[in-house]
């Protein structure tokens, strides 16, 4: 049987107002996502504007000397592109897909057009950006003062709120290029967090055994962000 999607399985458009959701159902348009795909390439104009269903995008930067930091990971919290209707039509960053599934996406005029109607639109993808500045913010933090392993448990624990599973198809490798850090580092702290009994690895997959033994290593940074996300959904 064929899955079904709907809007509503995004976060903001979940609580949008009727009018505003009417408004865009109509250039909504479902995209399917699959994992590793390019959403956004560093200074090419940016067509279309995407709300994550069930895959998670990650926004990279690329250095000269070819090592990559990831900056923020965005699921069906939130909108894929915000940059654009806060005024650049082009990114700096990638925007790889670390889990593939589905999105909607619009044309990204459409939904500037709709945001600068200053309605429940726009205060909603404000709210949103707000947490994706302090999700940047923190993961900032963390790559000068937490160690490998409590960085490896916050990537994880973000993954696993924004998909139905516990289990990540992923490589140490791929792991590596998302935290900025070799693949060997990633295999140790995997090791480390694996005789903790947090989480079992096979090749190219993870899976999280013991979510409350991750929070408890993943530090201050985790809580923080996890009550940012809370105060977002709870935005009347």
């Amino acid at each position: 049987m064929a899955l079904s999607y709907s809007p509503k399985q995004n976060r903001i458009l979940d609580v949008l107002g009727m009018a505003d959701y009417d408004r865009l159902l109509p250039d909504l348009e479902l995209a399917v996502i699959t994992i590793g795909e390019v959403i956004y390439e560093p200074d090419i104009r940016i067509t279309h504007l995407y709300f994550p269903i069930d895959c998670i995008i990650a926004r990279l930067y690329e250095l000269k000397s070819g090592a990559s930091v990831q900056t923020a990971l965005t699921g069906n919290e939130g909108l894929i592109g915000i940059s654009y209707v806060l005024g650049s039509e082009r990114t700096s960053a990638r925007s790889v897909a670390l889990c593939g599934g589905t999105a909607f996406r619009i044309k990204a005029p459409l939904l500037k057009k709709e945001f600068e109607r200053a309605g429940d639109l726009q205060r909603r993808l404000l709210r949103f950006a707000q947490a994706l500045i302090i999700q940047t913010e923190l993961i900032s933090i963390g790559n000068q003062h937490q160690t490998v392993e409590q960085r490896l448990c916050h990537f994880l624990l973000m993954v696993l709120d924004r998909i139905s599973s516990n289990e990540l198809y992923i490589t140490h490798e791929q792991v590596g290029i998302f935290l900025g850090v070799r693949r060997e580092s990633i295999t140790t702290a995997a090791q480390k967090l694996e005789t903790m009994g947090a989480i079992e690895c096979r090749r190219g997959h993870m899976m999280v055994t013991d979510p409350v033994k991750l929070k408890e290593f993943a530090g201050e940074n985790y809580e923080l962000l996890t009550k940012e996300y809370e105060r977002l959904r709870a935005y009347p």
